[in-house]
């Protein structure tokens, strides 16, 4: 139901899970169980979305072996440094009930506090290093966040998870990634962010794109379809979020068709260089204070 893409410590993951992101806690159990039964064996979640107990939940009901499940959560901006992320550990995997993560990311750079960000990464480090984490990462890295982190660390981040769809692609950090070796992972991979006040007020929804309509229409599939595909195809990782189960299951039905170079080049085309989501180098005093409870 899904391909694998290597990381830069050889350990895989499936490249397409389904996020969390905005998923209240009591449709989250479902979403994942869902999910699980109809082929994906991926999850991403984090801290700051207060349903990693949830998470968990879903994957005990579905019956699977942990080892079955590739699991990443990201630590929030409140609990970096160096101690405070090793018990931001403890706390994900006590409520997502599991001993070890599979992928454990930081969530944001904090340009103005980039000490605290160096400090959390080292944390990371030393879980990578015990073996409770298998691989580590961030999300929301500019390739100038990574230069300033690679300058200060040992391990090279196996993971950046970006805001990344058709009218807003990155290839600058597309192109930093690669040239690190780091594993590109977009969220919001379909455009589906209408949640940001302030940010994109102008925004267009990518899934109405006469472009991608005309590809869909021709494949047969859906423009989160061809979308998804896109992704695929281009080499990165996609976590698209649904709690619908007949979206969950459509968005993992990718795999039976493929886009031409020149859908591609089309596709490619439509980037626009507008951000959807907030930039990651605009301090939100506000948001950044938010604690992460203990339970």
């Amino acid at each position: 139901m899904t391909t694998e893409l290597t990381l830069n410590n050889g350990v895989t993951l499936p490249s397409l899970g389904l996020g969390v992101f905005q998923s209240s806690p009591e449709d989250t159990a479902n979403a994942v169980e869902t999910a699980l039964n109809v082929g994906y064996r991926h999850i991403d979640t984090a801290a700051a979305y207060g349903n990693e107990r949830e998470v968990g939940e879903g994957l005990r009901r579905s019956g699977l072996d942990r080892s079955e499940v590739f699991i990443e959560t990201k630590v929030w901006v409140t609990d970096y440094g160096y101690d405070e992320t090793l018990h931001a550990f403890e706390k994900a995997t006590r409520k997502l009930g599991v001993d070890r993560l599979d992928l454990l990311i930081l969530h944001q750079p904090i340009p103005s506090r980039f000490d605290a960000t160096i400090a959390a990464y080292k944390a990371l480090e030393t879980l990578y290093a015990d073996g409770r984490v298998r691989a580590i990462g961030v999300s929301n890295f500019t390739p100038a966040h990574l230069d300033r982190l690679l300058e200060a660390t040992t391990v090279v981040p196996a993971v950046n998870q970006v805001e990344l769809h058709p009218y807003f692609a990155q290839p600058d950090v597309q192109r930093a990634d690669a040239e690190h070796g780091i594993l590109t992972q977009a969220w919001s991979p379909i455009g589906g962010i209408t949640f940001y006040p302030g940010w994109g007020d102008e925004r267009r929804s990518v899934m109405d794109d006469q472009t991608i309509a005309s590809i869909a229409e021709g494949h047969g599939k859906s423009p989160a379809q061809v979308m998804l595909r896109w992704h695929i195809q281009e080499g990165r990782s996609a976590i698209p979020k649904s709690t619908n189960p007949v979206r969950i299951a459509e968005n993992v039905d990718v795999f039976d068709f493929e886009l031409s170079d020149d859908e591609i080049a089309r596709i490619d085309a439509l980037d626009t260089g507008v951000r959807s989501g907030p930039d990651p180098d605009v301090f939100r005093p506000a948001l950044f204070d938010r604690s992460i409870s203990e339970d």
